[in-house]
């Protein structure tokens, strides 16, 4: 993976602290009673900076939704070598979405909370289904990198070889599980560390995909 500048993991951090302000002030005010003055207010910037990583307030929570996404992808990566296509899967899903910190617990309850908000919020569906897209896209290049690359017909040396249509498919129906399993959860009132929190939902949904032609 390539190096991450200081100035570029700056900007990541301000925009994650700004989305953790958002996802807060959320929950304690309620999404339409909350202005985008109000989250820059909150989160020590000018309402120019915030306009200047989101164009609204509901893009806000973007970073967080993302953050779940890259770690479960990152997961998936450090899965052993060895493993098979949906055991990485599964042995990523029970690291990723682990209850292990505070700072989890608390990530998982905003995602919960976001989440119930979308039900009202035509904005924040779809910074959670534009998320959803972007972590497939994530997973599908991880999954390529495990399966060694990957080629396609009508690839050229000016044109990278898009991952072939198994993996493609793979990376989606992993996604679509994993989503399933994380609305599952956040639309009941079960602790995330039960057996039906978000990790135990996902491997059950994982699991339910073992006739899956996985490649």
């Amino acid at each position: 993976m390539p190096a991450v500048s200081l100035t570029e993991r700056r900007k990541n951090e301000t925009r994650l602290d700004i989305a953790r302000t958002a996802a807060a002030l959320f929950v304690a005010d309620g999404l339409r009673a909350t202005r985008a003055e109000d989250i820059a207010r909150s989160a020590g910037v000018a309402p120019r900076t915030f306009y200047r990583y989101f164009p609204t307030k509901e893009e806000s929570v973007a970073p967080l939704f993302a953050a779940g996404a890259q770690q479960w992808a990152e997961a998936v990566r450090r899965a052993p070598a060895d493993l098979s296509v949906p055991d990485a899967l599964r042995h990523a899903v029970r690291d990723a979405l682990a209850v292990d910190t505070e700072r989890a617990a608390e990530s998982l309850a905003w995602v919960r909370a976001l989440l119930r908000m979308s039900a009202e919020s035509p904005a924040l569906r779809a910074v959670w289904a534009d998320a959803c897209h972007a972590s497939e896209q994530t997973l599908l290049a991880v999954l390529a990198e495990r399966a060694g690359g990957g080629t396609s017909a009508g690839s050229s040396p000016e044109r990278p070889p898009e991952p072939p249509l198994e993996l493609r498919l793979a990376a989606g129906v992993a996604s679509v599980a994993v989503r399933v399993a994380v609305e599952t959860w956040a639309a009941g009132d079960v602790s995330p560390e039960a057996p039906a929190g978000p990790a135990g939902l996902a491997e059950r949904c994982l699991a339910a995909l073992e006739t899956f032609p996985w490649p």
